[in-house]
């Protein structure tokens, strides 16, 4: 007889009557997942969650009467639970969803809202999401390293300046929007051309962007297509069905959006941004590789490690899924495996 896992055990945490039935009877399609409770607060959600202890909690942190934001803040300081933001598609929507993704929440989902009604455009992307988020485990993450630079067995004792880079690439899925915030949060004003993939829903990616833009140094926007990359600005491909690339002409770069098919599973696809560094900037890059789930960048890290370009994992310690570093520290892709406080530093310097 075949062994059959467990079900993925889901609190829903919703202050819509209707949309708390639609979630439930959605999930009840399917056989590996099972809604342990159905909250329509932030009182009600915090209770379920302490005595129901769910696999994954969607929550709608749009909420009247409650901060979604402080509630998702309570959930990831005292008890971490992989949550999916189920937001509306409005402006306000993707910008609280935004906030909650650097927040910790794994993933996210629009709800559409129209003429009374509420649906979902991709039936079975949420179950599929729950089935990722539910594979996320949270660890005790290490206390963010002091001002000053630290003396540890595992740290470099004195950074020494390296040649500055000509373009920092880096690729981020599950938890990468929060991974984002602290890293580029270490760069300086004026860093070198760097441009992202992070694996994120169009609806939501300029609101990503403005939240990031927010907290961190350099000028974050949403990459333009055969628009020159200037320094001090950080381009975030638009999570649309364009895959996001470098070009060069006449010794300049310029942003390339260009429509394909999915590679590595992901349209953006990580890869296709390093493949495409490596080729026209070569040994000059940065590649830099976040947590997420699966392998997308670990073939392209390569290509650019091959070049001679400096080439940085997150360590699973600061991982939320420890997926695509894994594949590329496996296939020997990544020069340095560092914890996310410490990257930005990693890409500017080296040991002495």
């Amino acid at each position: 007889m075949s062994r059959v896992s467990k079900p993925i055990r889901v609190v829903i945490v919703e202050d819509s009557p209707t949309m708390r039935a639609i979630l439930q009877a959605r999930f009840e399609r399917e056989e590996d997942i099972v809604v342990v409770g159905a909250a329509a607060n932030a009182a009600e959600g915090r209770q379920m969650i302490r005595e129901l202890d769910p696999d994954v909690v969607t929550l709608d942190v749009e909420m009247p009467g409650m901060n979604g934001l402080d509630f998702l803040e309570k959930i990831m300081a005292l008890r971490p639970t992989p949550v999916i933001v189920v937001s509306g598609s409005t402006h306000e929507g993707a910008e609280t969803t935004a906030r909650a993704l650097a927040i910790g929440a794994v993933s996210c989902y629009a709800k559409s809202e129209g003429a009374g009604s509420y649906s979902f455009d991709d039936q079975g992307k949420l179950a599929d999401l729950i089935r990722d988020a539910s594979k996320v485990r949270f660890v005790t993450r290490p206390a963010p390293p002091p001002p000053t630079p630290p003396r540890t067995s595992t740290a470099p004792r004195s950074p020494t300046l390296v040649e500055r880079p000509r373009l920092i690439a880096i690729g981020s899925s599950t938890g990468g929007v929060e991974a984002l915030q602290v890293l580029l949060g270490g760069f300086p004003a004026d860093c070198p051309p760097t441009v992202v993939v992070q694996h994120i829903s169009a609806r939501f990616a300029p609101a990503v962007a403005r939240t990031l833009d927010q907290s961190c140094p350099p000028k974050i926007v949403i990459a333009e297509p055969d628009l020159p990359l200037l320094e001090g600005h950080v381009y975030i491909a638009p999570g649309d069905d364009r895959h996001f690339s470098v070009g060069g002409r006449s010794g300049h770069l310029y942003q390339r959006l260009r429509r394909g098919e999915p590679v590595s599973g992901h349209l953006p696809s990580v890869d296709v941004l390093f493949h495409s560094v490596a080729e026209v900037v070569g040994a000059g890059a940065v590649g830099i590789l976040l947590t997420g789930m699966g392998t997308d960048g670990a073939e392209g890290l390569l290509a650019l490690a091959r070049t001679g370009a400096r080439t940085i994992a997150q360590d699973e310690a600061t991982c939320t899924v420890f997926g695509m570093p894994r594949a590329a520290i496996a296939l020997g892709a990544a020069g340095v495996v560092a914890p996310i406080g410490t990257i930005a530093r990693h890409a500017f310097s080296k040991a002495a």
